[in-house]
């Protein structure tokens, strides 16, 4: 499950363009780039856990913010 969910945070990295500007600004900050990588699985695993509790499809605010 682990490794699954390593390769969703990196695809997430590349395509999501919200968790890509924050694994670069922590990067640039001097953390680790595991450390910041766990972070994202941990983002990613709080997006599905509040899409399961609200029985609703995830929508990207960030995205339609330009």
């Amino acid at each position: 499950m682990k490794g699954l969910l390593s390769l969703c945070a990196l695809t997430a990295k590349k395509y999501d363009n919200e968790l890509n500007a924050y694994y670069l600004r922590k990067v640039n900050e001097g953390k680790n780039k595991m450390l910041v990588m766990n972070n994202i699985r941990n983002k990613l695993i709080s997006r599905i856990f509040a899409v399961i509790d609200r029985q609703k499809p995830y929508v990207n605010l960030h995205k339609y913010a330009g």
